[in-house]
């Protein structure tokens, strides 16, 4: 079994209509995850990003009344463009958290018609891919996905 065939993982990939640095830039620029990270009605108020491997980040999502979900992670690999991976194994440097969830890997790349986007959540267990399907991933996520698109399109 390959890497992209591991059964922990939960996957979303479309075509977008838009040039891989729109994508980047809207994965990459705090103002801009602002605008499209959170499945509305939820919004992005806080985003923290310091983008090079061992760099933390710190996104908070909000929730209609009010409720803050802090996501903190650490970035692996980050490659302009093409690649970023960020897992929440750690906190910030290299301070384990203290329960891994997931580690997602987002491609970026030229396609006919725009960029083919790949977001894959690869989760510590199968338990923990469950439960993120049984959170919503599919819908959250593809919502996301369609706010992203509206973005990069326009940049």
């Amino acid at each position: 079994m390959s890497d992209a065939d591991d059964p922990r993982d939960l996957v979303l990939t479309r075509l977008i209509p838009a040039p891989r640095r729109a994508l980047w830039r809207a994965w990459t620029e705090p103002e801009l995850v602002k605008r499209w990270f959170a499945p509305k009605p939820y919004t992005t108020p806080v985003v923290e990003l310091d983008l090079r491997p061992g760099g933390s980040n710190l996104i908070v999502m909000r929730s209609p009344d009010g409720q803050d979900l802090p996501n903190r992670g650490v970035y692996l690999e980050v490659v302009p463009d093409t690649c970023l991976v960020v897992t929440d194994a750690y906190r910030s440097a290299w301070v384990p958290s203290e329960k891994p969830f997931l580690t997602v890997i987002l491609t970026f790349a030229d396609e006919a018609g725009g960029t083919r986007y790949t977001a894959r959540a690869r989760h510590w267990t199968l338990e923990d891919r469950q439960a993120h399907e049984a959170m919503g991933f599919e819908q959250g996520w593809g919502i996301c996905a369609d706010q992203l698109t509206e973005l990069a399109r326009g940049l």
